[in-house]
Parts: C-alpha cells; sequence; structure tokens
C-alpha cells in the first residue's frame, strides 16, 4: 500500500534508488533481473547490494527468486517509491496524504504542492497510480487496445503506458474540456488538480436538467476534440456549483475506432440513464448522438 511506502520513503538513499532504477530498467528485457546484472548497473560491491536487497525485501519493494538463478522483481511499491521520489525531486508535490479512492485499475491519494512562486498557501492536489496488470495481465490487454499486438509485456509497462495516455490525453483536452488539469507524469503515475465537487453517483442535485446538459456538453467538447472518453459513467463525473468536470480518461478512443459509435452511445445511455432513474429525465440516446456528432448544439 502506499501508505506503507510513505512511512518508509525518508529512511531510502540514493543506493535504494538506484538498485530500484537497476530492476525497472532490467524487468524490459527480463522476468528476473540476474544479480549479476545489478552489479553491473549499480557498481556495488555484492556485500554492499545484499545488504540493500534485503532491505527492500523487508519494505516490500521487491521479491526475489532462487530459481534458476538469483533474480529479482519490483513490486508495485518499489514503483510507487520511484514515482514519488521522482516527484519530489521535481517540486511538483511536497507530501502526500491519505487514500481518497480506490478501484481495479488505479488507487488515488492526496497531494499537497508547494505555491509556485514560494508565496501563498500551500496547494491541495491528487495523485493517480495506475494499476493496470496488478491482477491479470490478460484481461488488461484484452481490454486495452493500445497493448493489441504487444506478446509480451511487464505490469510495469501496462501500467506506465496507461498513465502516460491518459496524461497526455488530458494535456490535449484541457481546458478546452472540463476536466482537472494535469500537473505531471511520472511512470505509472499522474499528479493533477482536485476535481471540483462530489461524485454523480453520490450527489442529489437541485437543477438535474442544467446539469445533464452541462455533461453532455462537454462529450460534445471531447469529440469535438476527436476523442471519445468510451467508459463514462456516474462514478466518474464531478459535479459542484461551479459545473461538471470528467474524469478517467485511459480508455479513451478516437472517431477512427472501429466501436467509436458504439461506445459513444454507450457513455450517453450511462449518463441517461442514470437521469433518468434518479430524476425522471427521460431522452433519446440515438437523438443526442446525431446530434453530438454532427456538431448542432446538444440541449435537452
Amino acid at each position: 500500500m502506499i501508505s506503507d511506502v510513505v512511512k518508509v520513503f525518508k529512511e531510502l538513499d540514493k543506493k535504494d534508488f538506484r538498485i530500484l532504477n537497476g530492476i525497472e530498467l532490467g524487468m524490459r528485457t527480463h522476468e528476473w533481473v540476474p544479480v549479476e546484472d545489478l552489479l553491473s548497473f549499480t557498481g556495488f560491491s555484492y556485500g554492499d547490494l545484499e545488504y540493500k536487497l534485503r532491505k527492500l525485501r523487508h519494505y516490500n519493494f521487491v521479491i526475489a527468486t532462487h530459481t534458476p538463478y538469483d533474480g529479482y522483481r519490483i513490486y508495485f511499491e518499489g514503483y510507487d517509491a520511484l514515482a514519488l521520489n521522482a516527484f519530489v525531486k521535481r517540486n511538483v508535490i511536497c507530501a502526500i496524504g491519505d487514500e481518497i479512492g480506490v478501484g481495479k485499475e488505479s488507487v488515488v491519494h492526496e497531494a499537497i504542492r508547494e505555491p509556485e512562486l514560494a508565496i501563498g498557501d500551500y496547494e491541495p492536489a491528487i495523485v493517480k497510480f495506475h494499476r493496470e496488470g496488478q491482477t491479470s495481465f490478460k484481461s488488461v490487454k484484452r481490454a486495452r487496445s493500445h497493448l493489441e499486438g504487444k506478446e509480451h509485456f511487464s505490469w510495469i509497462y501496462a501500467a506506465r503506458l496507461a498513465a502516460q495516455r491518459e496524461y497526455e490525453i488530458m494535456k490535449k483536452l484541457s481546458p478546452k474540456v472540463s476536466i482537472p488539469k494535469p500537473i505531471d507524469c511520472n511512470r505509472h503515475a499522474i499528479v493533477m488538480e482536485v476535481a471540483s465537487g462530489s461524485i454523480l453517483a453520490k450527489t442529489r442535485l437541485g437543477d438535474p436538467l442544467h446539469y445533464l446538459n452541462e455533461i453532455l456538453q462537454q462529450v460534445a467538447n471531447a469529440y469535438g476534440e476527436g476523442i471519445i472518453h468510451s467508459d463514462l459513467s456516474e462514478y466518474n463525473i464531478f459535479v459542484s456549483t461551479e459545473g461538471v468536470q470528467l474524469i478517467d480518461w485511459p480508455q479513451y478512443v478516437t472517431p477512427a475506432h472501429p466501436h467509436a459509435k458504439d461506445l459513444l452511445l454507450r457513455d450517453i445511455s450511462n449518463i441517461l440513464t442514470h437521469f433518468e432513474k434518479k430524476y425522471g429525465i427521460q431522452t433519446d440516446a440515438n437523438a443526442i448522438y446525431d446530434d453530438l456528432t454532427s456538431g448542432n448544439e446538444v440541449r435537452i
């Protein structure tokens, strides 16, 4: 857990991170990174390396095998530590707090940033750690078009690729589409602004029709930029007095995708179904789809 990483983070030194870096790089070509490769990469003596590896194993940052040779893999906790170290060294965040969200493929934590001009109050942020591949490589591969054709990949590769993919599309969409502003990305983690308000699924709206139109407008704005969310629901939309924000973009597709129409219709239908069940608002998803894709104003 990331909370465990935070507890021991200050106990890690440059040698620890050097070893983690070596295992990370070695996993590009090895299922288990040989000790000989780590000795070569770090330049440490065998005794120093063995001592440090015992420490990293104690923290559950790495795991070892002795068959058919002595080798090591990095755990998610070790990868978390590498990402956090990069953010701290870049002055992107200065502290990380409680877990505020967890899903099958990500964990979200509160964080604090120093003010950009070294004056004023500390700024809140969140860090999203991708977890694609943690449970099943095969299921992730089936569900992610960007992994098609890649026969060999580790969970490091799957999680890192998902984070970079989401970060790049967030940079493209912001501020044309209402989303939390992306701040930085390293390995499998993204730092972004805190989404405003509360999750739509857990919120009772005073003017539901207004918010439904706002959501559909953001879907239209994204489509105008050539992007379809493809996993939109009441659980990844935030609502506030300021408007709406759409989150969780790693599964996006473009209109050129062979199933683009079905995916966009599903996004629209998910939202309309929520508003119909909770507020009794009935709307035709196909009519909304036609307006949205033709560039007409989307209003109910």
